[in-house]
């Protein structure tokens, strides 16, 4: 077996990433938590496979035209989960769109239906613990309608971890640099960028990590 770098298959059998898969169309998604890191290693894993980034949080606004506190404000959470869903359906059936990296909003892979959407597709958690996300949390300056204090804060991680862990992959990103994230996201998934596509490196098989079930 190969060196542990932090990975595991999903309990359920979320179908692995398979090149050509998917009618040809190439996604990666993102999964997490508040501050996991989704939007920023998103964009430094597109920037190195040269594929286009989506923020879907950024996409629902521009299709409500409203902020996501705003329609949490004005419609609640569950109005945001309508429209979360939508703009993922809508994501998901578009056509003739280039290879996509993809984050999800902190709560779309625990819905049920979402995570059903994603079967096909390949999902990675970024993990890390609870007081690390809450300190960057204070950090960034995002207004999160869903962050109280760290007791709320860790107990709907606690709630939310199991439905993460379901992800095809599972990546610890405490202390890590994004080049090194990005670095385990590409061998488990078996993504080559640019610059090493014609130099013979081999990329790191899913399959040698085993499953959710034994590690």
């Amino acid at each position: 077996m190969g060196a542990d770098l932090g990975l595991t298959t999903s309990p359920d059998n979320i179908a692995p990433y398979v090149p050509g898969s998917a009618m040809g169309v190439r996604a990666v998604f993102l999964v997490g938590f508040m501050a996991s890191g989704k939007s920023s290693v998103g964009q430094e894993l597109a920037r190195r496979l040269d594929w286009d980034f989506v923020d879907l949080d950024a996409r629902i606004e521009s299709r409500e035209r409203q902020t996501v506190p705003e329609i949490f404000r004005d419609r609640g959470e569950p109005g945001f989960r309508l429209a979360e869903t939508s703009a993922l359906r809508d994501l998901l059936t578009e056509s003739l769109q280039p290879n996509r990296v993809v984050a999800l909003g902190g709560g779309a892979f625990v819905q049920e239906g979402n995570r059903e959407l994603l079967r096909q597709w390949p999902s990675v958690f970024l993990e890390a613990p609870a007081s690390e996300l809450w300190q960057r949390s204070l950090l960034d300056g995002v207004e999160r309608p869903l962050r109280e204090d760290p007791d709320q804060f860790a107990q709907l991680y606690a709630e939310r971890l199991p439905f993460y862990r379901q992800a095809s992959v599972v990546v610890e990103t405490t202390g890590k640099p994004l080049a090194s994230i990005c670095v385990e996201i590409e061998g488990a998934l078996q993504l080559r960028t640019p610059e090493d596509a014609g130099s013979g490196l081999s990329r790191i098989d899913l399959t040698s990590f085993g499953t959710g079930e034994s590690q």
